[in-house]
């Protein structure tokens, strides 16, 4: 298992970490298989969408927001409530499928690690199995 570690730089971001997928399945030495992409944070998460047009990221944070506002009365303490619902929309996990030793995306796609209460520390894990 590969660790990894990012230092996010705004309150809610999504980080390319495709590059770090391909060096964990690279490292694994796993030809065909499939690679799990891990976030341990429950105000973070792990998805695959486009990243060849930075309006779409634009966009996806800009549509969480209104689906889940950062003030809206939730009951948790420590005041972010909405990271925690929206690290539950997006998943603490993606699976990649691997195949001939690279990871099978569309022409448009990446990995992203979301975050929705940064600026922070943050890590992620990848795992690959074969076949």
């Amino acid at each position: 298992m590969n660790k990894f570690e990012l230092a996010t730089q705004a309150h809610e971001s999504m980080s390319d970490i495709t590059a770090q997928v391909r060096r964990a399945i690279a490292d694994s030495g796993v030809r065909e298989g499939i690679c799990t992409v891990y976030c341990p944070h429950t105000t973070a998460g792990i998805t695959i969408n486009e990243n060849a047009d930075p309006d779409v990221v634009h966009d996806l944070l800009g549509a969480m927001a209104k689906l889940v506002p950062w003030e809206a009365g939730y009951r948790h303490a420590e005041g972010n409530s909405a990271a925690h619902v929206k690290s539950t929309l997006v998943g603490a996990s993606a699976s990649v499928l691997v195949d001939d030793g690279q990871p099978v995306l569309g022409t448009w796609q990446s990995v992203f690690f979301c975050e929705f209460d940064g600026p922070r520390q943050r890590k992620f894990l990848v795992k690959t199995l074969s076949a």
